[in-house]
């Protein structure tokens, strides 16, 4: 190695050091209280958290008679809306499990992590819980006042309604959990006759605890220490990731400045070093630093800055949505147009075509054709071959339903055991024994395909058919 490429090696060594001895994490020595700003992004903030008002209405809504999905574990079978889901389509569910893995990480290669920022759960509730603190307990300076203040009974009284009502949030969470597995309504007489299970009174208990400690004590300290997601988004971040970025070349050097201010000759940059990015930060990161792990990504430090460059008659923007390489003018191509967003997008729709033809192309019933094994067939005084076979119809319908059995196959084909239909129960699987007898001499080999089918029509008068291929067996 020369001594100029050893010179920039430890230039570049040393960069990464000064940088990464800029870095804030916040280890739970002291309670972060951010300030709340309004703003553009603040707002749709709010809208992603409104996305978790379908985990506590959803369970809610009906579809006919029942709950609109409901996921019953102890009878195995899920419902979403007009479709039942059993264990043997079960793979579609764990097929939209993985689109929403692989869409996790595809978002999170493009625009960074805006699930942590905007939808996680944990993220999602803290900010509800620290909304509720300010309400009760006043902005950032009275709440750290009131923090070191010793106990009296107006900061009993404060503290004590505020941990009420974060159990309650708690207490309502671990409700709606449990009503996803379960009728809700059914559910919540259970709970004031006190008749409740002791595993949903248990699960019950584990959701109302842990998202009070956890949305309520632990906070940011949950992204950095338990969340598995915070360490790996790491390598699903490059240059080209557009996430929450401070634009250096405009901004430094920093340095304070007033309203008005015309120096012409002045040399600092448009960053005034106000502090509100780091003071809106759920994490207290400084996002002048560069990426971080504790940074979030919930774009709140973008809204304080511009409120800041409004105030002060700067353009807006120091702090914005943006990637490296456009940040340093290697991408000017805006992110909708970029050839990596449309292989995802292509690859994702398919996925999920493919989802939406399964759910939606479920049978209504299915047969399996089980062949007796001992005899494989029966000759019969008239001459003709009679194999039996068991016809076992699983009904993944809401009802229960009468099914009649039919066989196609070999020429004088006789089917023994069908005159009357299968009352096949809902969500179960009704067996039929039968025989099918054939002439000897329309048999043109020592087995012949055999079709049997499954048809009938629903209470409300709609048709449904199942077939399943088999095999008839002769002597030779």
């Amino acid at each position: 190695m020369s001594d100029n490429q050893q010179t920039k090696r430890d230039a570049a060594i040393d960069a990464l050091y000064e940088e990464a001895a800029h870095w804030e994490l916040n280890t739970g020595g002291e309670t972060i209280h951010a300030k709340r700003m309004p703003g553009r992004w603040r707002t749709r903030k709010w809208w992603a958290d409104a996305f978790w008002l379908i985990f506590f209405f959803g369970p809610y809504l009906r579809w006919g008679d029942r709950q609109a999905v409901l996921f019953d574990i102890p009878n195995r079978q899920f419902h979403l809306f007009g479709v039942t889901v059993l264990p043997q389509d079960i793979w579609m569910l764990a097929l939209l499990l993985l689109f929403f893995a692989i869409l996790l990480a595809v978002v999170t290669a493009v625009v960074g992590r805006v699930w942590c920022g905007f939808f996680c759960f944990q993220t999602v509730w803290t900010d509800l819980f620290t909304w509720i603190e300010e309400k009760l307990e006043g902005p950032p300076a009275k709440r750290r006042k009131l923090d070191k203040a010793p106990m009296d009974f107006h900061k009993f009284r404060i503290k004590l309604i505020k941990h009420l009502l974060w159990l309650l949030i708690g207490f309502l969470t671990g409700v709606s959990f449990v009503a996803w597995f379960t009728d809700a309504y059914q559910l919540w007489y259970d709970i004031f006759t006190l008749n409740l299970s002791v595993v949903a009174a248990s699960t019950i208990a584990l959701f109302t605890a842990g998202t009070y400690g956890l949305a309520g004590f632990m906070r940011e300290q949950v992204c950095f220490w338990l969340c598995p997601y915070a360490r790996i988004q790491g390598v699903m971040v490059d240059n080209t990731t557009a996430v929450p970025t401070y634009d250096f070349h405009r901004g430094e050097p920093r340095g304070r400045i007033k309203k008005g201010q015309k120096d012409q000759n002045r040399k600092l940059g448009d960053c005034v070093d106000c502090g509100q990015c780091v003071a809106v930060c759920p994490t207290g990161v400084d996002i002048r630093h560069g990426q971080q792990e504790g940074c979030i990504m919930c774009a709140l430090c973008i809204d304080a800055c511009d409120a800041v460059m409004e105030k002060v008659g700067r353009p807006t923007g120091l702090i914005r949505y943006e990637s490296l390489d456009e940040l340093n003018g290697k991408e000017t191509r805006p992110i909708y147009m970029r050839p990596r967003v449309w292989i995802y997008t292509a690859v994702l729709t398919l996925a999920l075509a493919g989802i939406g033809y399964g759910l939606l192309s479920i049978d209504a019933i299915e047969i399996k054709v089980l062949h007796a094994r001992q005899p494989l067939y029966v000759m019969q005084s008239d001459g003709s071959v009679q194999n039996k076979y068991t016809i076992k119809i699983l009904n993944k319908l809401d009802q229960d339903v009468d099914v009649k059995i039919s066989a196609t196959g070999p020429k004088g084909l006789v089917l023994v055991g069908a005159d009357k239909p299968v009352y096949a129960k809902r969500s179960k699987v009704t067996p039929r024994t039968l025989f099918v007898r054939v002439p000897r001499q329309n048999l043109t080999s020592e087995t012949v395909p055999i079709v049997f089918h499954a048809t009938g029509r629903t209470r409300d008068g709609k048709q449904f058919a199942s077939e399943r291929e088999s095999v008839f067996i002769g002597p030779r």
